[in-house]
């Protein structure tokens, strides 16, 4: 059962994007950053602020082009952007450390935000946030820079021409949500959907997202020199996949050998937001971890 009171918006700058976070009060506890994954919200983390903020100082960032943060003009979202925001809002801040859960995309920006200042995090927990095996990425960048450019050119002109979809109701999109995660309860797709949603001028509802982030860019750091931030990390590392995910394990594809600091929790009947779908198991081994 929520609390009635929730947490309060703000916005901070980052590359002239005015950017949006919720904060959960209670300032003099330590810091914990909440970040959201691709395609999802702050407000995602909700249930986990409400169990959390008691015994810290719970922040919950809308990446940029997702909740009720901006877009890039440009469309720009490569993981250089999502990472100097992430750095920007701890620069905001103004905190010497800070805690992160991090999910999807949010944990693949946080583990590189933590191997660049591993004095910046003290704990670290990643949920299904590396990104695609070292296999994969380096069959990926095999391919050649040209042919990577032209599709990205080419997948970039189609995602201009996209229309947003819209829903004739909130009732609609909720139902969408339901389809996309079997796992979720009514109460949480209704949640989600509402706080993920928002209302067209003609009376229609659209997810918040961006279209362009449909669009994963081309220019990334090259495998060896992502391996090498992983290695960074000093601090305690908690890694948390679902068995029902369409995201392969750490387990066994060699990720675990780099990061030394860190042990890796399997779910069982859980997908890629585990954090939903095994909410009692996960806050346990949260707050277990974090303590």
């Amino acid at each position: 059962m929520m609390s009635q009171l929730g947490p309060t918006s703000n916005r901070f700058v980052s590359q002239r994007l005015r950017l949006h976070y919720v904060d959960w009060g209670n300032p003099e506890a330590p810091p914990l950053i909440l970040q959201h994954g691709g395609r999802d919200h702050c407000r995602s983390w909700d249930w986990v602020a409400e169990e959390l903020r008691h015994d810290w100082h719970v922040i919950c960032p809308d990446l940029r082009g997702h909740g009720d943060s901006e877009w890039s003009p440009e469309g720009h979202y490569g993981m250089d952007a999502f990472v100097y925001d992430f750095a920007q809002l701890v620069h905001t801040l103004g905190q010497d450390q800070v805690t992160v859960v991090a999910h999807s995309l949010g944990g693949n920006i946080a583990t590189r935000f933590t191997g660049l200042y591993p004095e910046k995090v003290a704990k670290f927990v990643n949920i299904e946030g590396l990104g695609p095996p070292p296999a994969m990425r380096r069959e990926q960048e095999a391919r050649g820079a040209g042919e990577r450019l032209r599709q990205w050119i080419e997948e970039k002109r189609k995602a201009s021409g996209r229309t947003v979809r819209k829903y004739a109701s909130l009732r609609d999109a909720y139902q969408r949500m339901k389809e996309e995660n079997g796992f979720l309860t009514d109460a949480q797709a209704r949640h989600l959907t509402i706080h993920g949603a928002t209302r067209n001028e003609d009376g229609t509802w659209s997810w918040k997202f961006d279209n362009y982030l449909n669009v994963w860019t081309t220019s990334d750091l090259p495998t060896d020199q992502i391996i090498a931030l992983w290695e960074a990390i000093t601090c305690p590392v908690l890694l948390l996949w679902g068995k029902d995910s369409f995201a392969t394990s750490p387990a066994g594809d060699g990720r675990m050998d780099h990061f030394p600091t860190a042990q890796l929790i399997e779910y069982e009947n859980a997908g890629h937001w585990l954090h939903h779908d095994q909410f009692g198991r996960f806050i346990a081994d949260v707050k277990g971890f974090l303590a």
